[in-house]
């Protein structure tokens, strides 16, 4: 990073502009437009570019990211405590579908080598899931995996893992709230993620209100795709196996273990004779996502990680974009971009209920913004909208789903898809699992070690700071765009190749290098009794 004091403008209409170099500029700093500083400011945090009256508009990215509480001098830190935040907008009047969206080429001739499933999707790895029925069982199945990677995996060298879904849902919950359909759909998705091969595996303590048959009903796996396989646990040949511990035959702790690994072996038998095979870049499902953000996400990560999603969306592939706060602020930048008025009536009722579920807390979308992300620089959930929204790219928007929705399920394919979730990382994360996706992107300012047993997940990092300090846990460095090495189209291509590489398994991320791993979190807005 360069010694010689920079800012970043976003937007030539803005009044604010963000601190560039590592650390910070003292008081009597000077840029090079003869901007002189007042005060220190941090690192991606906001000067005053001129004087700014009491009840002004504070512009970044040519938006209105709060009104100044008193009159703010030019060279001046503007930080949160001198904001105050705009209202929400309203979700009346919005543009429905105006957009004027050029069209972009194709891009053809990218492929990558996956594993091709029974219903027509594709995995970018070769996992056996075990599926819970209830936490009850949690420890079983950890106690199981262990010995079922310790003893079995070692014979089935194609096969990638074995993980057991663990989640804090199915008993002592109303099972028949209407708002139950999220979690019980969620986890019934997740089962079919394109990454576990279509093996179908459970295991149930016996008496939960979430009982194997709620969660898989007859039916459920029925196939969507043109290949019209017969339903998983009705009449297929993969069997539905549900190992139950309440069975009367189960005498013993080891009698459970030795059940759920016998039943284990014969899934692992058929995975292990998976090959993967070429693939067009088509049938690649990328959930993108940012945590820990800062004020460099919508500089350097997020614009990047667009630019490869509209490579993504013009290779014919699936994009899921999420978190409803994180871009509730700009709604009238996607209603606008909806393919048809039929998806932005259907993103607006997103918000909608969201707003309504948080309202039900006494809360509002400024509940988002963390700590973290204001000692990051950003001043309030307006600013990290704008900064959030920008990793969708700019191509239009196809779909939308629900939370826990599944695309196949949902007749959805290819583009750009709203994948309604809240913004807490993990929550987000499983539910584009349950979506469908086969490969996950994350970038972050601050730095999470994030990261999912089900699916590989690239970490980007905003900062070369970051990248540095972190250079065993950050994949690709998005810091170069504000160091002035790289373009924010670099970054894209390179993330995009990438992408091709760790779907292909010739790349492992660092996150699955050490195997960091976080719990799965089924959004559940029911009561719990």
């Amino acid at each position: 990073m360069s010694t010689v004091p920079l800012h970043i403008r976003m937007h030539a209409l803005d009044n604010v502009a963000i601190v560039a170099n590592d650390g910070g500029l003292p008081a009597g700093a000077t840029f090079a437009d003869g901007l002189c500083l007042i005060e220190r400011v941090p690192q991606g945090h906001k000067v005053a570019l001129l004087d700014i009256a009491q009840g002004a508009a504070v512009r970044r990215y040519n938006v209105p990211i709060g009104y100044a509480r008193k009159d703010i001098a030019a060279g001046s830190w503007v930080h949160e405590r001198l904001l105050e935040m705009p209202g929400a907008r309203g979700l009346d009047d919005l543009p429905i579908a105006t957009a004027q969206i050029e069209s972009m080429p194709p891009l053809q001739g990218y492929t990558f080598e996956g594993y091709r499933n029974p219903d027509g999707s594709v995995g970018s790895r070769n996992i056996l899931a075990i599926t819970t029925t209830v936490q009850c069982v949690a420890g079983v199945v950890a106690f199981a995996v262990k010995r079922i990677k310790d003893e079995l995996l070692p014979r089935f060298p194609k096969v990638d893992d074995v993980v057991g879904l663990e989640h804090s849902y199915g008993c002592g919950v109303a099972i028949d709230a209407p708002d139950a359909v999220i979690p019980i759909r969620t986890l019934r998705n997740i089962t079919l993620n394109p990454n576990f091969g279509g093996e179908v595996m459970v295991v149930s303590l016996g008496c939960e209100k979430l009982q194997p048959e709620r969660l898989l009903p007859p039916g459920s796996f029925q196939i969507v795709d043109e290949r019209n396989v017969a339903d998983v646990g009705v009449s297929a040949e993969v069997p539905l196996d549900v190992v139950c511990l309440q069975s009367e035959h189960h005498v013993g702790f080891m009698s459970m273990i030795d059940s759920i690994m016998k039943t284990a072996e014969l899934h692992l038998e058929r995975l292990n004779a998976r090959q993967r095979e070429t693939v067009p870049a088509s049938e690649l499902v990328v959930g993108v996502q940012c945590g820990g953000s800062d004020a460099f996400s919508g500089v350097t990560a997020n614009p990047a990680l667009g630019f490869a999603t509209d490579l993504l969306v013009r290779a014919g592939a699936t994009v899921l974009f999420s978190e409803v706060t994180e871009v509730r602020d700009g709604i009238d930048q996607l209603t606008a971009r909806a393919s048809t008025p039929e998806i932005a009536e259907a993103m607006i009722r997103e918000m909608a209920w969201y707003d309504a579920y948080l309202q039900k807390g006494q809360v509002d979308r400024s509940a988002n913004t963390t700590p973290g992300n204001k000692q990051g620089g950003l001043s309030n959930i307006v600013e990290k909208a704008m900064g959030s929204i920008v990793k969708s790219g700019s191509a239009p928007i196809s779909g939308v789903l629900s939370p826990g929705e599944r695309l196949r399920k949902k007749g959805l394919k290819n583009g750009l898809i709203f994948a309604a979730t809240p913004a807490s990382d993990f929550i987000c994360g499983t539910l584009q699992l349950a979506a469908g996706m086969n490969l996950h992107v994350f970038t972050t300012g601050r730095g999470t070690p994030y990261g999912l047993a089900e699916v590989p997940v690239i970490k980007v990092a905003t900062r070369s700071d970051l990248a540095r300090r972190w250079h065993d846990l950050m994949d690709i460095n998005a810091g170069r765009i504000a160091d002035g090495d790289a373009t924010i189209e670099d970054v894209g291509w390179e993330l995009f190749h990438l992408m091709l590489e760790v779907a292909s398994g010739r790349k492992k991320t660092w996150a699955e290098h050490w195997k960091l791993h976080n719990a799965l979190v089924l959004f559940n807005p029911a009561p719990i009794t």
